[in-house]
C-alpha cells in the first residue's frame, strides 16, 4: 500500500525563507499569520491528509461511486466521514472573507493545503475543491442576496458546489452549447438541457449541491455572446433558508472513466430545473471564468500533488529493492545486491521528479501570493501588476504542471518495474488519476493557444515584458554572488530562448496564424521551464543565505543546491529544443492533406 508524508517543512521554507511572507503584512490576513500559526495550520492539514484522506485513496479507486435507480449517488466507504472532517476543520473557507464565515487567511495557505489533500486522495479532495471555485464565482459576480444565501453554506461544507459547462457536442467551443433558460416570470428561469463530465455532480457528502450552469436565454444571440450563468440548487431553498422540494435536476449516469473513481463524474439532466441568473445576462463566460481560473490553478496543483506522492513512494522502493551491482563496484557488499537507487538511470528519474516538485511547489506558492496581492492590495499599480502576472501564468501552470506531473507519475511507476503495473502497489492508480489533469478545465493544447493567442498580446504585451524584466532584475541584483552563478547562467540562457521565441511569434504569427498554433505547445513548455528555473534561482539564493548563517539543516540546504544544479544542467537546456521546434514553423505540420491521414 502506498504511503504519503506532507512536505510541511518544504512549504514553510518557501513561505518564510524564499518568499518572505512578512513582506505582505500590509495585506489583510497576513499580519495575523505569525510563523507559529502558519506552522500549526500546515501541520494540522498534514495530519488530516496523511491520517484521514490517504488511507481511503485505494478503496475509493476500487469501489468508486454508485448510482442508484433513484438517481442518488453513494460515494466510497469512508468518504463521507473524511469530507466532514475536512469541512468541520474550516478548510473550505480558509482564505475566504470572514464576512461570510471564512477565516480570511492568505490564499497561499489554501493552495498548500490543497496540495497536501490532493496528494493524499485526489478524488476526495475534488469535492471541497469544487466548492471553493463556486464560491469564487458567486462572491465575484453574485448578487448580495445570492452571496448571503449560498456563501455561508458553501464555506461550512453543508452545501457543495459544481460547475456545469460541457455538453456532448461542445467542450472547448462553448459557443455551441444548447442548454436553454426560459424565463419563469418570477425572476427565475427554467433550465433545460444535458451536461456531461460534471465532477461531483451528485453525491451523498453534503445536504445540498449548488450547480453553476451555463445556458442560453431564449432569444439570445448565438455563440459565446449569448451565454449566461445560472445558479441551480439540487434542493430549492425556502425563504427561511431551509431546504424545500427537490429541483428538476438529476444525475442520469456516472461516467465510466480511467481514473479518479472516487469522484462522481456525472451526466446531469436539467428538465425545467429552477435557476437564477448570476451576474448580467449574456455575460456568463465572464462570471464562469472566475471559477475556471480558480479551477485551473487547482488542477495545476493536482499535477504537482500526484508527482510528489509518486516520488515519495518511488524513493522508498528504490532504497529497498535489491537488483544488480553499482557500475563502480558493490556499494553494499554485505547484501546479495545493491538497492536500485545506486543505478544512474534510476537516479535520473528520481532527480527529474524531485527537481520538478520543489520548483513547481515554489511556482504555485509564488503565483498564489500574487493572487493575494491582486485581491487584497489597495495599491492600484501593485494590484494591476499582480493581475497581469496571474493571467499570464495560469495557462502555463495548468498546462506544464499537469503534463510533467503525469510524466513524473509514469517515471515513478517505471522505477517499480513490473510491480509498478500491479494495482496493490498504487503506482498505476497515480498514473491513471494524473492523466485527467491534462484534459479537464481546458485541455493543455488549449492552454497553449490561450497563452500565445491571447495572453502574450494582451495590453500590448505588458505582462510578458514585466516577466522578462523581473528575471533580468533578479539576475542583475545577484550577479556578483559567485555561489549563485551556476543557477543564474542557466536561467539567463532559458530566459534568452523564451525572449527569442516571443520575438519569433511577433514576426511570423500575424501574417501566418498557423505558426502560432504550431509553436504554442512548445512555447508553453519553454515558458514553464523558465518559470521553474526562476524558482530554482530564488530557492538557491535562500539556501545559500541559510547555509552562510548556519541556520536550518545544512544537509537540507546542500540538497537543494544540488537539486537546483541538476535542474540547470539537465532540464533547463530543453528550452533550446523548444525554441528550435517553434522556429520550424507550421509548414511541415500542416502540409499533409487531411484525407491522407
Amino acid at each position: 500500500m502506498p504511503s504519503y508524508k506532507a512536505p510541511v517543512e518544504e512549504a514553510l521554507f518557501l513561505l518564510h525563507d524564499v518568499f518572505d511572507i512578512g513582506r505582505y503584512n500590509n495585506l489583510s490576513g497576513f499580519a495575523e499569520s505569525t510563523p507559529d500559526l502558519v506552522e500549526a495550520i500546515l501541520s494540522e492539514a498534514a495530519k488530516l491528509s496523511e491520517g484521514v484522506f490517504q488511507p481511503l485513496n485505494q478503496v475509493g479507486d476500487r469501489v468508486g461511486c454508485i448510482r442508484h435507480n433513484s438517481g442518488e449517488v453513494t460515494t466510497p466507504p469512508g468518504f463521507k466521514e473524511a469530507y466532514h472532517a475536512f469541512v468541520e476543520g474550516g478548510w473550505v473557507g480558509l482564505s475566504v472573507d470572514p464576512e461570510f464565515g471564512g477565516q480570511g487567511l492568505p490564499y497561499a495557505f489554501a493552495v498548500i493545503v490543497n496540495e497536501f489533500a490532493s496528494s493524499a486522495n485526489m478524488a476526495l479532495a475534488m469535492y471541497p475543491g469544487l466548492s471553493q471555485g463556486a464560491l469564487a464565482a458567486l462572491l465575484t459576480h453574485g448578487s448580495d442576496a445570492q452571496k448571503k444565501m449560498f456563501a455561508p453554506k458553501l464555506i461550512s461544507g453543508a452545501w457543495s458546489g459544481t460547475m456545469n459547462l460541457t455538453e456532448s457536442h461542445c467542450g472547448t467551443d462553448l459557443g455551441l452549447l444548447k442548454t436553454k433558460a426560459v424565463p419563469d416570470g418570477d425572476g427565475s428561469y427554467a433550465i433545460f438541457g444535458e451536461k456531461i463530465f460534471i465532477s461531483a455532480g451528485e453525491h451523498d457528502l453534503a445536504e445540498n449541491i449548488i450547480h453553476l450552469v451555463l445556458a442560453r436565454i431564449e432569444g439570445a444571440l448565438p455563440g459565446v455572446k449569448g451565454i449566461s450563468l445560472f445558479v441551480v440548487p439540487k434542493f430549492l431553498i425556502e425563504p427561511d433558508g431551509s431546504l424545500g422540494a427537490r429541483n428538476k435536476v438529476a444525475c442520469g449516469s456516472i461516467e465510466h472513466k480511467m481514473g479518479i473513481h472516487g469522484n462522481s463524474t456525472c451526466v446531469m439532466n436539467y428538465d425545467g430545473a429552477k435557476g437564477w441568473l448570476v451576474g448580467e445576462p449574456h455575460r456568463g463566460l465572464n462570471a464562469m471564468f472566475v471559477m475556471m481560473n480558480e479551477a485551473r490553478l487547482g488542477v495545476a496543483i493536482q499535477g504537482l500533488a500526484i508527482s510528489e506522492v509518486a516520488y515519495q513512494n518511488a524513493v522508498a522502493y528504490a532504497k529497498d529493492r535489491l537488483q544488480g551491482r553499482s557500475l563502480t563496484g558493490p556499494k553494499y557488499a554485505d547484501r546479495p545486491a545493491d538497492p536500485i537507487i545506486v543505478h544512474p538511470d534510476v537516479r535520473r528519474n528520481l532527480m527529474d521528479i524531485r527537481a520538478f516538485n520543489e520548483a513547481a511547489r515554489a511556482l504555485v506558492i509564488w503565483t498564489a501570493l500574487r493572487s493575494d496581492v491582486a485581491h487584497r492590495s489597495r495599491d492600484q499599480a501593485a494590484l494591476t501588476a499582480a493581475a497581469d502576472s496571474l493571467g499570464l501564468l495560469t495557462p502555463v501552470l495548468k498546462g506544464v504542471l499537469t503534463d510533467l506531473g503525469f510524466e513524473n507519475a509514469v517515471k515513478a511507476q517505471q522505477i517499480f518495474g513490473g510491480h509498478g503495473y500491479i494495482a496493490e502497489w498504487g503506482m498505476e492508480q497515480f498514473v491513471r488519476d494524473a492523466r485527467i489533469a491534462m484534459i479537464y478545465e481546458g485541455a493543455n493544447g488549449i492552454q497553449a493557444l490561450d497563452l500565445v493567442g491571447r495572453k502574450l498580446a494582451k495590453d500590448g504585451g505588458r505582462a510578458i515584458m514585466s516577466f522578462f524584466a523581473e528575471i533580468k532584475s533578479f539576475i542583475k541584483d545577484n550577479e556578483a554572488d559567485a555561489a549563485l552563478e551556476p543557477y543564474l547562467l542557466g536561467l539567463k540562457q532559458g530566459a534568452g530562448d523564451l525572449e527569442q521565441a516571443t520575438m519569433w511569434f511577433m514576426q511570423n504569427a500575424m501574417a501566418k496564424p498557423d505558426n502560432a498554433g504550431a509553436g504554442s505547445y512548445d512555447y508553453m513548455h519553454l515558458f514553464g521551464l523558465v518559470a521553474l528555473g526562476f524558482m530554482w534561482a530564488q530557492i538557491a539564493k535562500a539556501a545559500i543565505a541559510k547555509r552562510a548563517e548556519g541556520a536550518g539543516d545544512p544537509a537540507a540546504m546542500e540538497d537543494k543546491l544540488l537539486t537546483g544544479k541538476y535542474f540547470m544542467e539537465r532540464i533547463m537546456p530543453e528550452t533550446g529544443a523548444c525554441l528550435a521546434r517553434i522556429r520550424s514553423g507550421a509548414d511541415a505540420m500542416m502540409a499533409l492533406p487531411a484525407e491522407r491521414f
